[in-house]
């Protein structure tokens, strides 16, 4: 029987690896598609949604669940990450056909699987069933770019050389390639997950990508040629950017809780371009070393700062230390995109996540680099040499940072010539951001031609 093509609402099932930087991305997109007439069932892992509970908020958007072989505890509660993913990618396509094939028996079955790169299993899932793929990228352009050369073994592991050229990137020291590269052989699990990305990405529809044209445009108008790509981003909530989603003020997940009254009120108090707002993502916490030279090196700037220490790298922490901040607010979380965008706030000491670097390029923050592992030390490169919006702080040679760098970075930030210059080009990044979202940029332009070919189903 034909679908009656007037009342048929193009419907996609949007699958997201189970991590709080992975799903919000993820959701935003969701968003833009609803907004534009596409139903939409957001899955990930049962383990996950039960860490989140409700703590979210998702208006029209329906939410599904596959299972990891973990649903009490997801990754936590397997022996290893090799292990979680070994299992995970087991029962993970099991669920995941057992859930396409309850929806295919309702009135509005799904036309298309809008998956994260991070499993590519999901497509074998939706093409053993008639249905389409997108695979989206979380990471960006540049990173998938340097994996799919690691993939197609043009890359050889171990590096051998100082420094590599691959197309569409800039010349690029060993050292500045994603982490499970440089260090090959750390993190197995994550190399696995990481590489073979691309295993069936020929048979994939549509390739979409969370960044914006402009701002990787080389690496964009190479990857062209060989995959279907369609920029769609940043996928920072559309208030913050183009304001046509009214609702839109904010992620609707959060794993932690935000503490947003006690930021918005410190920061209110604050001169305009006085603060440093100090955050270092979700993931990954720093060693107690590098937390007491951190500390010591805002300390001794002299400078006001929000710095965001995780309630599980708390004791990192020396008491005699906390005594001493007059000028820091500490938190164990906060709403990043209201800091972000607060007057009083002069700079972003980052570990260069793509979501945290999307949110400063979005909002126009400059950025202190401090990268610490998988793709974040390849965004540093670019943060600092290709968008001119940041310097690094660079380790010694146990790769700590130390306090008189920290503190370097911030005076260079707050007081230079050179500082001045980056928050000019971090304005120019921020408007380019802004339009490529808005009506006729080019990122809007991509989300049009996705839904007008999924309407043509």
């Amino acid at each position: 029987m034909e679908k009656n093509i007037k009342n048929h609402v193009a419907h996609c099932l949007v699958i997201a690896y189970p991590a709080q930087g992975h799903i919000n991305p993820l959701l935003q997109f969701s968003k833009r598609l609803v907004h534009r007439g596409i139903k939409i069932t957001l899955v990930s892992t049962l383990s996950i949604w039960n860490i989140i509970g409700n703590n979210i908020n998702l208006n029209s958007i329906d939410v599904d669940s596959i299972s990891d072989g973990y649903d009490n505890g997801g990754l936590a509660e397997a022996e290893s990450l090799e292990i979680y993913k070994e299992t995970f990618w087991k029962v993970g396509p099991q669920t995941l056909y057992k859930l396409l094939q309850n929806l295919a028996s309702t009135n509005n079955p799904v036309d298309c699987v809008i998956y994260d790169a991070f499993l590519p299993w999901a497509l074998d899932v939706a093409k053993k069933l008639g249905i389409l793929g997108a695979v989206f990228f979380t990471q960006t352009c540049s990173v998938q770019n340097i994996y799919f050369h690691a993939y197609q073994k043009l890359l050889e592991l171990p590096l051998s050389q100082r420094e590599y050229v691959i197309p569409g990137l800039p010349k690029i020291g060993a050292s500045e390639l994603p982490s499970f590269l440089y260090k090959y052989g750390t993190f197995p699990g994550y190399f696995d997950i990481v590489v073979n990305q691309f295993s069936n990405i020929d048979k994939v529809d549509w390739v979409l990508a969370n960044t914006f044209y402009e701002l990787e445009k080389e690496v964009i108008d190479w990857l062209v040629k060989i995959w279907p790509v369609k920029t769609i981003g940043p996928t920072v909530p559309s208030m913050f950017l183009d304001k046509r989603l009214k609702d839109d003020k904010d992620y609707g997940i959060n794993i932690y809780n935000q503490n947003t009254e006690a930021c918005t009120k410190w920061l209110n108090d604050k001169p305009n371009g006085s603060v440093v707002y100090v955050s270092f993502g979700s993931m990954a916490g720093l060693s107690e070393e590098q937390t007491k030279e951190v500390a010591l090196g805002l300390r001794d700037s002299g400078c006001y700062f929000i710095w965001v220490v995780r309630a599980i790298d708390q004791e990192k922490l020396s008491k005699e230390f906390v005594g001493t901040f007059e000028k820091g607010l500490i938190l164990t979380w906060c709403p990043q995109l209201e800091v972000l965008t607060h007057e009083a706030v002069a700079c972003f000491v980052t570990h260069c996540g793509w979501n945290s670097t999307l949110e400063a390029l979005s909002l126009g923050v400059p950025m202190i680099a401090m990268p610490q592992w998988t793709d974040q030390v390849t965004n540093a490169k670019y943060i600092v040499d290709v968008w001119g919006v940041g310097v690094k702080a660079v380790g010694d040679e146990k790769e700590i940072v130390r306090r008189e760098t920290i503190k370097d970075c911030i005076k260079e930030m707050l007081e230079s010539e050179k500082g001045n210059e980056m928050k000019k080009n971090a304005m120019k990044w921020k408007n380019l951001a802004k339009n490529s979202v808005d009506e006729g940029g080019s990122s809007d332009k991509n989300i049009a031609e996705f839904v007008a070919k999924l309407a043509q189903r």
